[in-house]
């Protein structure tokens, strides 16, 4: 290690400049030392926080996985019966070519443009009276005639084999029509909706359904205001995703007051 002496200076004044020089110097390294010391306990508690929020961003994210009959319309009744229903002419055509089995039961109306809703029941089961009841109910309520502001609605119930795509001599059957053959059976439900949580999705459904099975719900009438502000509303009451309960409201509702 080589020192440079001042020559102008005694051997004594050399000596006591470079402890002072040592000594400025040990101070610049402490408060150097200490300053990445303060950085490096900030970049901690940034790392920590980092992670947090990405948890956070996860948990928010994270949605359940999709069932199959989430593409219709659907819900669970009071007994425990899957019912699914047709949101327009191509679901109407699926759901019935597609999932309409032996034991099901299927709804339908005389009113133009209405869903065809249908009860699976793949353990043959006999199906009860109030579950028949919430598919009428839901059939309405998804016709034109909750729209409208009906109370109630004729909705006939068949057979999975009486409907066929079959048509009368000389008549074309458009997608999502078909013909009803046999003998019908015709209820008169009244209108009733709601919207609630079933095991973390949105499920709307009869009112009866969906206190059955929900924990939280919002009761929804016939009314006349823009979904999208409808939808808010039952987000802030029972959570969520926008879309989803967007897609569960019939057209023409609004919130039970």
């Amino acid at each position: 290690m080589r020192l440079s002496l001042d020559i102008r200076k005694s051997l004594e004044e050399n000596a006591a400049a470079y402890f002072e020089k040592a000594k400025k110097d040990k101070k610049k390294l402490e408060g150097a030392r200490r300053i990445v010391e303060k950085y490096k306990e900030k970049l901690r508690s940034l790392e920590e926080k980092s992670k947090e929020c990405g948890e956070q961003r996860i948990i928010v994210k994270k949605k359940p996985r999709r069932e199959w009959y989430e593409k219709f319309r659907w819900f669970i009744s009071s007994d425990g019966f899957l019912v699914i229903g047709g949101r327009d002419a191509t679901t109407n055509e699926i759901i019935i070519k597609k999932y309409a089995e032996k034991n099901d039961l299927v709804f339908h109306t005389d009113m133009a443009g209405s869903p065809f809703v249908i009860i699976k029941n793949n353990e043959g089961r006999e199906i009860p009276e109030s579950t028949i009841n919430e598919a009428a109910v839901f059939t309405a309520v998804f016709s034109r005639a909750w729209k409208q502001g009906f109370s109630t609605l004729a909705v006939f119930s068949v057979k999975p084999e009486q409907v066929s795509k079959k048509a009368k001599s000389g008549e074309y059957l458009a997608k999502g029509a078909f013909m009803i053959y046999g003998d019908t059976t015709y209820y008169h439900p009244v209108m009733s909706y709601a919207v609630g949580t079933y095991n973390d999705k949105v499920m709307g459904g009869p009112l009866s359904a969906v206190k059955k099975n929900c924990k939280a719900y919002v009761e929804i009438v016939q009314g006349d205001e823009k979904l999208s502000d409808v939808a808010k509303m039952v987000k802030k009451r029972i959570g969520g995703e926008l879309d989803d309960i967007l897609r569960v409201l019939p057209p023409g509702s609004k919130i039970k007051k």
